[in-house]
């Protein structure tokens, strides 16, 4: 008996998937290339985790301060997005166009940018703790001040730069 209570309670548990991101947020990106934070609300965030945004065009697209924790943005096309401050903790970003993007003060923890083109892509400030950039092309990317520990960079080599540094997040240092 107790036993079939236990699996009936482990079914319906299973059987109720939850999705994390908020699909208002997604129709809106999906219609508007628009899912930012309100400048200076931070409880007005976009919240796209773990949503599906594989091969999705979102060219210019304006997602300051998102929350794309998980999310799969493999083959998306990102040339030129706004996502400063975005976080992208664990997201797979394997094979993305983020030509031009910028990136600065996105938290990249973990995230896998395999063979993602950041080609002139804006880091600055980024942090790519434990990220995966194996033949990403980073040709004239910025990564001021980026930090980089246990980061596996295109080549393969993984990296410990500033692995104790805490970033500070004043944009003002970032200027060039």
């Amino acid at each position: 008996m107790k036993k079939s209570i236990f699996l009936s309670i482990v079914i319906a548990l299973i059987s109720t998937v939850a999705f994390a991101y908020e699909q208002e947020d997604l129709d809106k990106l999906r219609t508007t290339k628009i899912c930012a934070q309100k400048f200076g609300y931070r409880d007005t965030a976009c919240d796209l985790s773990e949503a599906d945004l594989t091969n999705a065009k979102l060219i210019g697209a304006e997602l300051y301060g998102a929350y794309l924790v998980k999310a799969n943005l493999t083959n998306a096309n990102l040339g030129a997005a706004n996502l400063s401050s975005v976080n992208l903790t664990f997201a797979k970003v394997r094979n993305a166009n983020l030509k031009h993007a910028d990136l600065g003060h996105a938290k990249l923890t973990g995230a896998d940018l395999s063979g993602a083109d950041l080609s002139y892509a804006d880091l600055c400030k980024a942090d790519l703790t434990g990220a995966n950039l194996r033949d990403a092309k980073i040709d004239s990317a910025i990564f001021l001040e980026a930090k980089l520990c246990n980061t596996v960079m295109p080549d393969g080599q993984r990296i410990f730069h500033d692995c104790f540094r805490i970033i500070d997040t004043a944009k003002a240092s970032c200027q060039y």
